[in-house]
């Protein structure tokens, strides 16, 4: 019987999520998300192709930075990127991991550094609720996503770590609606099924 009526609870939970969402538009913007995600992908392997089949050997360029920057150095400039708001994209970065001599592990210690940037942000939300100016600031550039973020909470973490919205953005709203951090922890975890969608896709037109 009390099971039952824990199923029966549960159900009606998920009714009323489902609704919630379905009201405050949630599925809607996972849709446009999506096609925003897909049109990326696309283009950046396309692009990648037509570039090193007709203007550019990409390979040689990323064997150049290889050769030219230390990887700790590289893998510096990505976590500070990661962490103040993800301003260079990710797949160059990937790329470059696949000229490496050790392609796996150069991109599980990029997505690791992701993941970290990201949960670093989440403090520097926190932190800019004491800072008048930056709270000022980030308000205003951000105001789209702190509002979203009120709405959906961890799923909107979710989406960040797995399509092209900014991931660490996504971790500042978090802190700054004082969101619980375990949840950013496990909820940024898909960051690394990104990496590794996006790393298929990129390997396939890197030699």
């Amino acid at each position: 019987m009390a099971k039952r009526k824990k199923i029966k609870t549960k159900k009606e939970r998920a009714k009323l999520m489902h609704s919630y969402y379905s009201r405050t538009g949630f599925y809607m913007f996972i849709w446009e998300s999506l096609k925003k995600a897909f049109i990326p992908i696309v283009a950046v392997v396309i692009s990648l192709f037509l570039i090193n089949s007709y203007v550019y050997n990409i390979n040689d360029g990323l064997e150049s930075i290889t050769e030219t920057f230390s990887r700790l150095g590289i893998f510096s400039f990505f976590f500070t990127s990661e962490t103040l708001l993800g301003l260079i994209p990710p797949e160059i970065f990937i790329a470059w991991s696949k000229k490496t001599s050790e392609p796996i592990l150069n991109l599980l210690i990029l997505a690791l550094l992701s993941y970290s940037g990201g949960l670093l942000s989440y403090f520097i939300g926190k932190i800019a609720l004491r800072i008048d100016s930056l709270k000022t600031y980030l308000e205003v550039k951000m105001a789209k996503h702190l509002k979203n973020s009120k709405k959906w909470g961890g799923f909107l973490i979710l989406v960040g770590a797995l399509l092209p919205v900014p991931f660490s953005i996504s971790c500042i709203a978090a802190g700054m609606i004082k969101y619980p951090f375990k949840n950013v922890v496990l909820f940024g975890l898909f960051r690394f099924a990104r990496f590794a969608i996006y790393a298929w896709a990129i390997f396939q037109v890197v030699d």
